[in-house]
C-alpha cells in the first residue's frame, strides 16, 4: 500500500494571499494581544521589504509601511484543511487530516483510474496551485513515514521498504516526529540521526522513554499500523471571504465570486456531486444581508459555468450599501451525471453546448425567460402543448403518418379557398367536451399558390371558409 503525504506549510498565509486579488502584495499575518502585535507569517514580497516572523509591529513599521496586515486565525486553518480534503476526497476515500496543515491519503487504488504516479503527482500539484496553495508532496509506504518525510524532502517517491529505511535512518532526530523533550534528550545522548536510534537496543529504549516513542518508531517503519480516522465530506457548502476594504461596485465583487465559485467546484468533485441551487450573501456592516439566489435547471459543477450563472444574477442587482463580506451558501447537492459528449465535436469552435447557453440566457433575462414545449395528451392543436422548464426534451406523443405543424398561429386567420388547394384531409378531430371548449373540426392539408403548406380546418356542420392554423416548415 502506498500513501502520499501533502504538506502546506504556510496554510495560513496562503489561505489569506487567495482572498486578496494582488498575491503580490507585501502581506504579514499578525498575531497576539493589541499592545504588542507580532508578525506571525509573511510572504516573500514582505520578506523583501526586510520583515521577519516574530517581529513586532513596531519594529515592522519602522523599517516599512508599505505592507498590507491580516489577522492570524488559527480557526481558519482548520478550515482551509477541511476544504482541502474535500477537494483530496475525490482520488481517495482514504484521506485523513490527522496532522496539523497536512493531509495524507491512500493512492495505491487511485494509480489505476488517474494514472502512474509521475502523471498522478502533477495533477496534484497542478490543481493545488491553480487553488492558491504552496504544498510539499512525498510518497511512502505508510502514513506515518509519508508525514515525516515531508519535513525534509518534496517530490520525494520512496517505493519499498528497503528504500524507506535508508531515507528515514539519515532524518535528524528533531525532525522524525518526536516530543522536543524526547529530541532533545537523544541529541544529548549523541544520537543525531534515527539510524543511531534504530541501533540501540529496544529495551534500554524503553527504560529511559514512555511507550509512545517506541510505538512511534514502529509506525514509522510500518511495523505498528496507525489507527487513522478518515474524512466524510459534509452536505452543504458555506464559505465566507471577508473584504479589505467597503465595496460598492459589481466589479470588484468578481474576485472574490470567481474563488468561491471555483473553490465550491472543487468541493463539488471531490464529493462527486452537483449543484443546483446556491445562495451569495453580500453583507453590509448595519443592515441586513443582500441575498442572491441563484437555481440551474441540472446539476453542475463547471467552476466558468458557475461563476458566469453568479455573475449574471450579481449584475442584476443594485448594490445599495457597501459590502463588507461575500459569501456562498449551498445546500442542494444532488449527484452530477456528467454530459454525454460525442466523439468528435462537431460544434463551432466558439459556440457553447446548449445546457451552458440555456443557464446563461437565464441568468442574464430572468428564470422565465427560457422556456421549453412540453406536450399535453389533448387532440386539440392549441391545447396539445404547453411552456414548460423541464430540462428533459420531450417527444411528440403523435402517431406515426400523422403529420402536424410545426408552427401554430396565436389566432386562426380565415383562408380565401380561391388562393388554396387542398391536398389530404378530411381529418376529424373532436375533443374538449370535458372542461366547456368542445371543438368539432375537419382539418386538411392546404397549399398556397406561393407553394407553402398549411394545416387548415372547417367546423362540422358548417359552411364558410377555411381556417388556418399553422404552417409546416
Amino acid at each position: 500500500m502506498r500513501w502520499v503525504c501533502i504538506l502546506f506549510p504556510q496554510l495560513a498565509l496562503d489561505a489569506a494571499l487567495r482572498q486578496r486579488p494582488d498575491p503580490d502584495e507585501p502581506l504579514a499575518l499578525l498575531t497576539g494581544p493589541a499592545q504588542r502585535r507580532v508578525l506571525q507569517a509573511v510572504n516573500d514580497p514582505a520578506r523583501a521589504l526586510g520583515l521577519r516572523p516574530g517581529q513586532t509591529m513596531t519594529a515592522a513599521q519602522a523599517l516599512s509601511k508599505g505592507f498590507a496586515t491580516a489577522e492570524y486565525d488559527a480557526a481558519q486553518i482548520e478550515h482551509w484543511q477541511q476544504f482541502l480534503a474535500a477537494w483530496a476526497y475525490r482520488f481517495s476515500s482514504q484521506v485523513s487530516v490527522h496532522y496539523p496543515r497536512t493531509l495524507v491519503f491512500e493512492i495505491e487504488s487511485s494509480l489505476g483510474l488517474f494514472g502512474p504516479w509521475p502523471a498522478f503527482e502533477k495533477r496534484l500539484r497542478a490543481e493545488l496551485t491553480q487553488l492558491g496553495f504552496r504544498h510539499r508532496i512525498v510518497a511512502a509506504p505508510n502514513p506515518v513515514a509519508a508525514r515525516v518525510l515531508a519535513n525534509a524532502y518534496d517530490a520525494l517517491v520512496v517505493p519499498d521498504i528497503e528504500t524507506l529505511q535508508a531515507c528515514l535512518g539519515q532524518m535528524p532526530v528533531e525532525r522524525i516526529g518526536l516530543a522536543p523533550e524526547v529530541a532533545t534528550a537523544l541529541s544529548r545522548m549523541g544520537l543525531r540521526q534515527l539510524s543511531q536510534v534504530q541501533a540501540l537496543p529496544r529495551h534500554t529504549l524503553a527504560r529511559r522513554f514512555e511507550a509512545q516513542v517506541l510505538k512511534h518508531l514502529d509506525a514509522l517503519t510500518g511495523s505498528r499500523t496507525l489507527a487513522l480516522s478518515f474524512y466524510l465530506p459534509p452536505d452543504r457548502f458555506d464559505v465566507r471571504i471577508e473584504l479589505n476594504y467597503d465595496v460598492q461596485s459589481h466589479q470588484a465583487l468578481l474576485f472574490p465570486l470567481r474563488r468561491l465559485t471555483g473553490d465550491l467546484s472543487a468541493f463539488l468533485c471531490g464529493r462527486d456531486s452537483g449543484v443546483q441551487r446556491f445562495d451569495l450573501h453580500l453583507e453590509h456592516a448595519g443592515l441586513p444581508d443582500t441575498l442572491i439566489k441563484v437555481g440551474l435547471l441540472s446539476a453542475e459543477r463547471d467552476p466558468s459555468m458557475l461563476f458566469e450563472l453568479a455573475r449574471g444574477r450579481l449584475e442584476q442587482v443594485q448594490v445599495e450599501a457597501p459590502v463588507r463580506g461575500f459569501r456562498l451558501c449551498a445546500e442542494d447537492l444532488p449527484s452530477f451525471v456528467p454530459q454525454r459528449l460525442e466523439l468528435f465535436d462537431e460544434r463551432p469552435q466558439q459556440s457553447l453546448p446548449w445546457e451552458q447557453l440555456r443557464e446563461r440566457l437565464r441568468a442574464r433575462l430572468g428564470d422565465d425567460a427560457v422556456q421549453g414545449l412540453g406536450f399535453r395528451d389533448d387532440h386539440r392543436p392549441e391545447c396539445a402543448w404547453q411552456m414548460t422548464s423541464q430540462r428533459q426534451p420531450q417527444t411528440c406523443p403523435v402517431r406515426e403518418g400523422v403529420r402536424r405543424p410545426g408552427w401554430l398561429l396565436d389566432e386562426p386567420q380565415a383562408l380565401q379557398e380561391s388562393q388554396t388547394r387542398i391536398l389530404m384531409g378530411p381529418e376529424r378531430i373532436e375533443s374538449g367536451w370535458w372542461d366547456g371548449a368542445d371543438v368539432r373540426r375537419d382539418y386538411y392539408l392546404i397549399e398556397t399558390r406561393a407553394g407553402q403548406r398549411g394545416w387548415a380546418y372547417r367546423p362540422v356542420g358548417e359552411g364558410g371558409p377555411l381556417w388556418l392554423q399553422g404552417w409546416f416548415a
